[in-house]
């Protein structure tokens, strides 16, 4: 695996602080059911990384001292294999917090999840699911023989809960990645495309698309050294910069919870490991979510690397997708 944060750290990328968070984004653990190439999180079956139960209480302690985080964000690798995922989500949401599951879909057919997607409809939970093509050799090459038709079935059996169904209240999200150095194509055509297929030969529907830009960071910036494609798709990403997107990138309404515990200003910076900078705990290293409470990481400055420039070029690209759209605010 090629390191990647010594090619990030030198950037002239603009500076940034945080302003009210309103979103606590939860890694809880690496383990995954699948090993993608875009992942930068480097997710895997064989990785042990996994949120404690004690962490997972001080997340709930975090929320409630922090009446501001509206939303908990929850990510993994395949965040619904930690053992203690529904009964965070349970806590969650008897505090009234919205909360979101970043699913790749073929986890609820794995052993040992069954009635997963009962249980998050039941609890009403937000599913953001992965889907990075609705053409089948697409979708098989980057994420493996299979993962298509499962992802079809997943969907399928989530509408028949009544995601995405008119006056459910149950959100389903879809996520594109492009399939390699390129930028993502306009969100609302492709959007579109999406919806016509995937209705016209699944019977499938859901409520948005969300198109992200492949982070050059972990596997996929590993990927792009050895093919010598590392300095070509940063001028790529900096060539698109542009400078309205910075009012909106996520890291400024979000901080990112390691499995740990400790915070970062995004994922990326976390799966990069450069931790938060908080000016009220100068001298330590990191800072854990147990030290903190939402409010006192206001208007603190954001760790800034040659990677943000993926949150930025073009439409822009963040956790909630495209930043602007045709030139106007997403």
């Amino acid at each position: 695996m090629h390191a990647t944060l010594p090619l990030l750290v030198r950037s002239d990328f603009p500076p940034l602080r945080r302003g009210i968070i309103d979103t606590l984004q939860v890694n809880l653990g690496y383990r995954c059911n699948q090993s993608c190439l875009h992942c930068h999180v480097n997710a895997g079956p064989n990785r042990t990384e996994e949120m404690s139960a004690d962490t997972i209480k001080t997340v709930v302690d975090f929320l409630a001292a922090s009446p501001e985080l509206r939303t908990l964000d929850l990510t993994g690798g395949a965040p619904e294999l930690n053992r203690h995922f529904r009964s965070l989500v349970v806590a969650a949401r008897s505090r009234g917090v919205r909360v979101i599951d970043r699913c790749n879909l073929t986890i609820l057919e794995e052993p040992g999840q069954e009635g997963l997607a009962e249980f998050l409809a039941a609890h009403g939970v937000e599913v953001v699911a992965s889907m990075p093509c609705y053409l089948e050799d697409n979708v098989d090459r980057q994420r493996g023989k299979g993962t298509f038709d499962s992802s079809i079935r997943g969907l399928q059996r989530l509408n028949a809960l009544g995601y995405a169904q008119a006056g459910s209240g149950l959100s389903l999200n879809l996520v594109y990645n492009p399939q390699g150095a390129s930028l993502p194509p306009p969100q609302e055509a492709l959007e579109a495309d999406y919806k016509r297929h995937l209705a016209e030969h699944f019977g499938v529907v859901f409520d948005q698309l969300f198109t992200l830009a492949n982070m050059p960071i972990q596997r996929f910036g590993s990927t792009l050294v050895s093919k010598g494609q590392f300095n070509s798709y940063m001028q790529l990403l900096r060539s698109a910069h542009r400078e309205e997107n910075l009012a909106q990138v996520m890291c400024r309404s979000l901080v990112s919870v390691d499995w740990q515990g400790y915070l970062y200003d995004c994922d990326f910076n976390q799966q990069l490991g450069l931790p938060i900078q908080d000016l009220l705990h100068a001298g330590k290293a990191r800072v854990h979510l147990s030290d903190i409470t939402a409010a006192q990481l206001e208007d603190q400055p954001i760790r800034v690397a040659g990677h943000c420039f993926g949150c930025t070029a073009g439409q822009g690209s963040s956790c909630g997708g495209a930043l602007v759209e045709d030139g106007k605010a997403a």
